[in-house]
């Protein structure tokens, strides 16, 4: 399980004395802890662990893609590479990514599986694809790509 290999990569971390790498770690799992906060008042919730984890490290993935702009756009050269390093470190526990070329098939596939029409069928469509596909692609894309192909 993912949650196990963050844990033993913690442990590595402290031991390797490597701050950066364990503050990283110890910031995913802060994250994953919240959310099971969370679900514990909401009784009706039982998704699946592993899907759970990859969809928190995409979101962390992405909130430092966006500060990584902001920091460059800004100047702030030594705040951009903090968050270039956090980005290569939890990407490490993530499952390889889609190339675009793959992510074109995986949306055409699910155009066909869900019989899409048109852009009303949008939610459809990625609600297929992040089941098959959590943590693998860049959802952002595959609506764009799908978008595109429907209109």
């Amino acid at each position: 399980m993912l949650r196990d290999q963050l844990t033993a990569a913690m442990k590595q971390a402290m031991r390797d004395k490597d701050k950066k790498r364990l503050t990283t770690i110890r910031l995913i799992l802060a994250a994953i802890k919240d959310r099971d906060i969370a679900a514990r008042t909401d009784k009706n919730s039982t998704p699946d662990e592993n899907a759970v984890v990859l969809e928190i490290l995409t979101k962390m993935i992405k909130q430092r893609k966006e500060s990584f702009v902001i920091y460059e756009e800004a100047g702030r050269l030594e705040l951009a590479q903090q968050e270039q390093d956090e980005m290569e470190i939890i990407s490490e526990f993530q499952p390889r990514q889609m190339p675009d070329d793959e992510i074109g098939t995986a949306v055409s596939e699910a155009i066909a599986e869900t019989e899409a029409s048109g852009l009303k069928d949008i939610g459809k469509i990625m609600a297929l694809l992040k089941s098959k596909y959590a943590g693998q692609m860049d959802f952002s894309k595959a609506s764009a790509m799908a978008r595109s192909t429907l209109s």
